[in-house]
């Protein structure tokens, strides 16, 4: 029965709804086959395990044998050293404060805010440019360019090169998705390619910026001496990559499941309209209804953990379905209802613990902002398509294309 609850999870026929899936996992909190992962899908058990030190996310602790099917994908890097959503402290804690030194609180409060203004300008643009308002694709013209651009601007990408880092953006992305009509081994070929194109600009991006930095984030992680002492290049290209794949990744998802969310909650949409400030408790509820990221599969057990009177034993690999938890009845009242007035939100959106969403503050208010123009701009938006179709990826759920459609776009 497990097995094939897992099954259901991989398998694409069920990637539109898979919350009766999460439902049916919850019945056995802990659910196990004799030969994969241990699957936890209830809030209270997950939020215990992202904080907990005896679950290892450093892929190095996984052990062999393709027990898990999700495995491969969890752990699979470049020749770059593994980024720090990967490692363990101390590393992980290492590298974490040193990349969060420059992009938030307590030393840079002011690094994701102060881009607001920026931000506003990139949406506004991107809406402006927008085709024939009777078929407009949100994932092609405004979810996917928007954050990758917005990613650009935090690193200091120059304006003349930022075409290029899309494209290598997109090969990535792409590559995150299994796709059974293509040739694996062209696919693979074409992934490695761009990521050696990428790595070797951003290597040549860092000299640069350490000869001549300026206030962007890559100059000042370049030309940091603080307690931990300097990256190293490779650390540096690790960290560059998580920032541009992750931080792009989730939230496009945010972004195109919040308008899909929003166009089949019409009293929802209209309110925001009315009142922008909403855009905050809509974000974080859709973080519970809709999360960007479904599961965090690769974990490892360092040690015997009990959960829910199951011991999964040590060397397990464990799967976190932090969308099952945001749905478990237990934790929220009526939770299969979008409820933007919810009183108590503490969702797994963005994960918990050492682990939680280094990029979170960015995360929000691109969603924020995307979501209340949206809504303020488009006129009548609605949907062509219900379901769309959706990603084949499992871990990172959202509509590959969302086709929708207005009466015109206010100014």
């Amino acid at each position: 029965m497990t097995q094939t609850l897992l099954h259901q999870i991989l398998d694409y026929a069920n990637r539109a709804d898979p919350y009766p899936i999460y439902e049916e996992l919850r019945r056995t909190p802990v659910h196990h086959d004799t030969d994969g992962p241990y699957v936890i899908s209830t809030y209270y058990e997950i939020r215990s395990l992202l904080h907990d030190p005896r679950l290892s996310s450093d892929a190095r602790n996984l052990a062999s044998g393709g027990a898990d099917p999700l495995a491969e994908s969890a752990s699979e890097e470049s020749a770059l050293p593994p980024s720090f959503l990967r490692l363990d402290p101390p590393e992980h804690d290492r590298l974490r404060r040193m990349t969060n030194r420059h992009f938030g609180p307590p030393h840079s409060p002011h690094r994701v805010d102060a881009m607001r203004p920026e931000l506003h300008d990139i949406v506004g643009g991107l809406i402006d440019g927008l085709g024939d308002p009777g078929r407009i694709d949100l994932v092609e013209e405004f979810s996917y360019p928007f954050p990758v651009t917005v990613i650009c601007r935090l690193l200091g990408i120059p304006r003349e090169d930022e075409a290029r880092f899309h494209t290598w953006a997109d090969t990535l992305a792409a590559s995150l998705d299994p796709d059974p009509d293509a040739d694996p081994a062209e696919r693979g070929k074409g992934t490695v390619e761009a990521r050696m194109q990428l790595g070797m600009y951003l290597a040549g991006l860092i000299e640069e910026r350490r000869k001549n930095p300026g206030d962007d984030m890559l100059s000042q992680l370049a030309t940091a001496e603080g307690q931990d002492g300097p990256m190293t290049t490779m650390e540096l290209l690790s960290t560059a990559a998580l920032l541009l794949i992750a931080g792009h990744e989730t939230t496009v998802n945010l972004i195109t499941n919040g308008m899909l969310t929003l166009l089949r909650n019409p009293d929802v949409l209209q309110r925001l309209r009315a009142e922008p400030r909403l855009a905050v408790p809509i974000v974080e509820e859709l973080l519970r209804f809709e999360p960007p990221v479904q599961l965090l599969p690769g974990r490892t057990a360092l040690a015997d953990i009990e959960v829910r009177g199951v011991t999964i034993p040590k060397g397990s690999t464990l799967w976190l379905v932090l969308a099952s938890g945001n749905r478990d009845p237990q934790r929220f009242e009526n939770p299969d209802r979008f409820d933007p007035d919810r009183p108590d939100v503490q969702h797994l959106g963005l994960g918990s613990g050492i682990h939680s969403c280094f990029g979170a503050p960015l995360a929000r208010l691109e969603a924020q902002l995307a979501l209340s123009e949206l809504a303020r701009r488009l006129e009548k938006p609605r949907l062509l398509e219900d379901p769309p179709p959706y990603r084949q990826n499992a871990v990172l759920r959202g509509p590959r294309h969302l086709r929708i459609a207005c009466d015109g776009i206010r100014p």
